[in-house]
């Protein structure tokens, strides 16, 4: 009757003492490795490659596009002076019109 319950706390805490021995070393079931005051290890070398390949390409990208299509940036029209717009491309009533005209 008790043989069980006392057999399944000695599993248990087997089981407990063998997972805290490995912790260092998996977290989160292959989500990559961790460490804990040391250095983490270096990126392989296929792994370092392919980062600058991929940032040299995002980088040609954009200054290739920055040189040849410059209106993205700096806009396709040509800047026009607020103080030349009349009352009503702007939506507002003449000054004789309305409440307060004397």
């Amino acid at each position: 009757m008790f043989t069980r319950p006392l057999l399944r706390r000695a599993l248990l805490l087997r089981n407990l003492k063998h997972a805290s021995e490995n912790v260092s070393q998996v977290r989160n079931a292959g989500h990559g490795t961790w460490t804990y005051r040391a250095p983490p290890p270096l990126a392989s070398k296929r792994e370092t490659m392919l980062a600058e390949v991929l940032g040299g390409l995002c980088w040609y990208w954009i200054l290739y596009h920055l040189a040849t299509e410059p209106e993205h940036i700096y806009g396709e029209w040509t800047y026009v002076d607020p103080s030349t717009w009349t009352n009503e491309e702007l939506g507002i009533p003449d000054d004789s019109a309305g409440a307060l005209k004397k």
